[in-house]
């Protein structure tokens, strides 16, 4: 156990009381957005812990898990501090930390290792891992590893999978390494694991650990039932209608209970359908490759933003009396996400200039001609860039000029000449949208905002959110919006509402 705190614990969490705080009070808001470790036990918590308050000495204050963890700490089996929503700095953070934790959130440092990931964001490996250490109080393989061990538990709890199975498809490199980190994190071996969750699911009268629920096999691939978690308020009929709406059919789904779609994962597709529940997303998850599960939960969340902090955004909005009363109307409002960088880029221009209907119909002719069927009964991937750039000419229809921006965009994006992905800095990317043709300002700001999770762009050229805005009001608004800094995203998810 270390003695002494770091740089990072020293220069991040400046605020100890205000930590402190929020642990005596068990305040559920700060859950992911802090590590609580007690010296005198060796564990690590979430602030809401149900566990006796620990004296003020006796607590160290960390911004990630992997840092307790580094420090010798083990997580918490009371309160499971990683099952939690993840920390909304990383989207309000544009810097290299940020960028870095979203990337090996969605599982690049077990696909690509540290060179991989350090190529991604322009940085040479030293360089990442002494920013990281620094800023985060661990590097990234530490980190890469705190996210190893949860998609394990989840695998060990919520599959039937063979534990060795478990231990590769987690991105471990042995049986022994997996079997030393699971006991080294969670004080248990994964056999004492599986045999905690079997009997939870017992005494639950068959219905599965962690909201999950038995469900005949699946026709292909690997079937799992996950919660995830969010941070109330949560506006669930808002975020989901703003996807089923622009369902393209046989990409994605909207059913009464919720939506679902298709995705397109590094080691292969996988479905997802999303029903809303008191204090979490129902998540049920179909994988042709186990591998992918981290990738799969991370999308997922970055989709229906379920990392955001609310209350910090409706601080700030309900000041303006222009547009408290929406946001008063309708609390918890989150920022549509996406699932795929490539795929939302050539949708946005699909959509320019034409109704959301007409663009969902385009997307669906581009789906159903170049797609990709799923290897089970149903399903269809929105088609690669690289087909599109293929054979999208035999597919697409309007005007030519239109046809070949998005043809050339999807050469840029099939080539690699252009990346859309969340570790991408957002004034290098939205320059290199900007460069490709048939690309505006509002296309790219929009990209910025749905695949960064940018929670400071307002697509002041939208006619529709320029409607709400009047609606409220608002007169001149690139001058009235500068008080919702750095909310302004949300601010026009409610001004496009009041439209």
């Amino acid at each position: 156990m270390t003695a002494v705190a770091t740089p990072a614990e020293q220069a991040v969490w400046r605020d100890a009381e205000r930590c402190y705080r929020a642990l005596a009070s068990r305040d559920a808001r700060f859950d992911g957005q802090f590590i609580v470790a007690v010296k005198t036990t060796g564990i690590y918590c979430r602030p809401s812990c149900p566990a006796l308050t620990p004296k003020a000495a006796n607590v160290r204050f960390y911004p990630t898990s992997a840092a307790a963890q580094a420090s010798g700490f083990r997580a918490c089996r009371r309160c499971l501090p990683d099952a939690v929503p993840g920390s909304p700095e990383w989207n309000l953070r544009a810097d290299l930390a940020a960028r870095a934790m979203r990337l090996i959130a969605d599982g690049v440092v077990e696909r690509d290792g540290v060179p991989g990931l350090a190529r991604r964001l322009g940085y040479s490996e030293r360089q990442l891992g002494r920013v990281l250490t620094a800023e985060l109080g661990a590097g990234p393989l530490a980190l890469a590893r705190a996210h190893r061990a949860h998609s394990a538990r989840l695998l060990i709890e919520l599959s039937e999978l063979p534990l060795a199975d478990v231990a590769f498809a987690s991105g471990f490199s042995s049986v022994r390494q997996f079997n030393d980190t699971i006991r080294e994190v969670f004080a248990r071996t994964p056999s004492q694991l599986r045999a905690s969750a079997t009997t939870a699911r017992r005494r639950a009268n068959g219905s599965k650990a962690n909201g999950s629920e038995p469900e005949p096999a699946p026709t292909t691939g690997t079937k799992l039932f996950l919660r995830l978690p969010y941070r109330k308020p949560f506006d669930a009929e808002g975020i989901l209608g703003f996807h089923s709406r622009r369902a393209v059919a046989g990409v994605e789904w909207a059913r009464d209970d919720g939506y679902g779609r298709t995705l397109r994962l590094p080691h292969g597709p996988a479905t997802i359908h999303l029903t809303p529940q008191d204090g979490h997303i129902r998540c049920e998850l179909q994988l042709a490759d186990v591998r992918d599960l981290g990738s799969a939960v991370a999308r997922t969340r970055r989709l229906l933003d379920l990392d955001a902090d609310p209350e910090a955004a409706m601080r700030v909005l309900r000041t303006d009396p222009a547009l408290a009363p929406a946001v008063e109307a309708t609390p918890g409002i989150r920022v549509p996400g996406a699932v795929d960088g490539s795929e939302l880029l050539l949708r946005a221009m699909l959509g320019q200039q034409v109704s959301v209907a007409a663009a969902r119909t385009a997307a669906g002719a581009l789906a159903e001609a170049l797609g990709e069927q799923l290897p089970w009964p149903s399903g269809t991937l929105f088609p690669a860039p690289e087909a599109i750039a293929e054979h999208g000419h035999e597919v697409l229809r309007g005007p030519e000029r239109r046809i070949s921006a998005i043809l050339r965009t999807a050469e840029a994006l099939a080539s690699g000449a252009v990346d859309v992905h969340v570790g991408r800095d957002a004034d290098e990317l939205r320059t290199e949208l900007l460069a490709l043709p048939g690309v505006g300002p509002w296309t790219a700001d929009y990209v910025l905002m749905r695949v960064l999770g940018s929670p400071d762009v307002l697509l002041t050229g939208d006619l529709v959110l320029r409607k709400g805005a009047a609606a409220l009001g608002i007169g001149d608004l690139d001058r009235h919006s500068q008080a919702w800094r750095p909310w302004r995203s949300y601010a026009g998810m409610y001004l496009w509402r009041s439209a």
